[in-house]
């Protein structure tokens, strides 16, 4: 009980911190950010294919739903990016 109130502490803490941080980002370096979430979350891949390849019925469940909610993540991020980008470049 102990290590899972730490653990939602370090949770709570990195979601008040998380928020004020992104508040305080200026619209010009959102394209940056978001192409650094897109890497953040292919690690997140790597470590759901881990996941699925593990043994027990919950990790490979667990792994493949994370490994859904990333893939879509990561290209929704790479549209967007792409989509932002395309607003800079000039009109012929």
């Amino acid at each position: 009980m102990d290590a899972f109130l730490a653990l939602l502490t370090i949770f709570m803490l990195a979601l008040f911190v998380g928020r004020e941080i992104i508040t305080k980002v200026p619209p010009l370096l959102h394209t940056p950010l978001m192409s650094g979430s897109n890497a953040i979350s292919g690690i997140t891949i790597v470590g759901a294919l881990l996941s699925v390849a593990a043994e027990g019925l919950v990790s490979t469940i667990l792994g493949f739903l994370a490994l859904v909610l990333a893939t879509i993540n990561v290209v929704a991020g790479f549209l967007v990016t792409h989509r932002m980008v395309g607003m800079f470049k000039k009109r012929d």
